[in-house]
């Protein structure tokens, strides 16, 4: 039903509430066939025409509009900012059940503007509690029932969301998807600030597949567009992972000059959260290229963690830190350090996100064998392999084996599935 049917619906049941024929309520400045036509949705009233009924009607001319009176929806915008403000206080747990609340009393339907508000919000929060599988539910529900109503920068935020959020469930295919059919269909957009986002976004996914060719003729692109924006969020998105790219290619050095301009522009004038996730991929990059300061990429990690504990983090960003938290203790030599962020790691994880799971433990295998805890360090492993087992032929599945074939080595009884995971590497690229 359109806003317009909504809208006569209400003048005719006030009237009728008020006890009013539609020529009484018409008259004189109104024929009763016109407020008949706007009664049956025939006719869209005037801004003049509204407030005029809604005087006649002894009602609010909000009433009219949005089948709230204005103390309703001054009562509902203040529930959705005390949302919107847990979420962004990292607050995630409080944020989802404040929107759930909203979405499930009713009070917004028919107030388009603020359900799509509360979906989203409900989104986020959801995958920031980890829970991808319902925000991508809500993402594409709210992606169909939308249409061509929603703002364009609206819609490519939840394309943003819904590729993120794939992207870390490990649906690689879907999240490519969504990315290409915004950016790069029929009718191709021209780029602005939330495209370059969009963009960015994608990138990462080409990275996680492992089309590291893709992804740097693309990276490319990305900067030019940034640098023809010139915005302080264009230049962030692009620069931030077009590093990462770069590191993967082994351009180290300019992997950190990349991810240093971008950490400038953020400083300056980003949101609490985004500053903190790349002060943490600076320290992931510093200890990949650099890995001779180790510790001072262990203080800037723990920093960032700290700062993301105050935002609305996902636990997909703290299980990051945490992981690479062990990885830094690794090279400095605490493996005890190491065990005690992987394992914290790997419980912040689920079956949602096998990639990212199956670093943590293989993380958590080397550290426990450095300390000569050779049984749970086979546990770990094999959870491991058997993840890998079900995962389709590609580079991050090839890096998956070989990681999980290096670990295997240290153990004196596994040497045939040393080179098993070795040859289960190559096979995964072709080889």
């Amino acid at each position: 039903m359109s806003g317009q049917d909504l809208i006569g619906q209400r003048i005719r049941m006030t009237r009728r509430q008020r006890g009013l024929s539609q020529a009484q309520l018409a008259h004189p400045e109104l024929s009763d066939s016109y407020v008949s036509l706007i009664e049956s949705g025939k006719r869209t009233p005037t801004a003049a025409v509204l407030e005029l009924l809604a005087a006649k009607l002894e009602c609010s001319l909000t009433y009219l509009i949005n089948g709230v009176t204005a103390e309703q929806m001054q009562d509902l915008e203040l529930r959705l900012g005390y949302a919107g403000l847990a979420l962004n206080n990292g607050e995630v747990a409080e944020a989802r059940r404040r929107y759930a609340e909203l979405l499930e009393d009713g009070s917004l339907t028919g107030l388009r503007s603020l359900l799509q508000q509360a979906e989203y919000g409900y989104a986020l929060a959801s995958e920031a509690c980890g829970d991808l599988d319902e925000a991508i539910e809500v993402l594409l529900r709210l992606r169909r029932s939308s249409g061509d109503s929603m703002p364009s920068d609206q819609a490519v935020a939840i394309a943003v969301a819904l590729t993120r959020c794939y992207r870390e469930r490990g649906d690689l295919a879907a999240a490519v998807q969504v990315g290409e059919d915004t950016l790069l269909g029929a009718g191709r957009p021209t780029w602005n600030d939330a495209l370059v986002e969009l963009g960015a976004t994608l990138l990462s996914v080409y990275d996680v597949r492992g089309d590291l060719l893709r992804a740097r003729q693309f990276s490319m692109e990305l900067l030019a567009a940034a640098e023809m924006l010139n915005t302080p969020r264009s230049t962030v998105a692009a620069c931030w992972n077009a590093a990462i790219v770069a590191e993967k290619t082994g351009r180290g050095d300019e992997a950190l000059s990349l991810v240093e301009r971008a950490l400038a522009v953020q400083s300056e004038t980003g949101e609490a959260r985004n500053l903190a996730r790349l002060r943490v991929e600076y320290a992931i990059l510093m200890l990949r290229t650099r890995p001779a300061e180790a510790a001072a990429c262990r203080d800037l990690m723990l920093r960032g963690e700290r700062e993301l504990m105050s935002t609305s983090a996902s636990t997909v960003d703290l299980a990051v830190v945490s992981i690479y938290l062990a990885k830094a203790e690794l090279v400095l030599g605490n493996a005890a350090k190491a065990v005690e962020y992987a394992r914290r790691g790997r419980d912040m994880l689920g079956e949602r996100t096998p990639a990212l799971l199956d670093e943590a433990r293989l993380t958590l295998a080397h550290a426990l064998l450095l300390q000569e805890e050779t049984a749970e360090a086979t546990v770990e492993l094999l959870a491991v392999e058997e993840s890998l087992e079900h995962s389709p032929a590609s580079r991050k599945a090839a890096e998956g084996w070989l990681a999980t074939a290096t670990v295997l080595e240290r153990l004196d009884d596994r040497e045939e599935a040393s080179v098993a995971a070795y040859q289960r590497a190559l096979a995964s690229v072709g080889l």
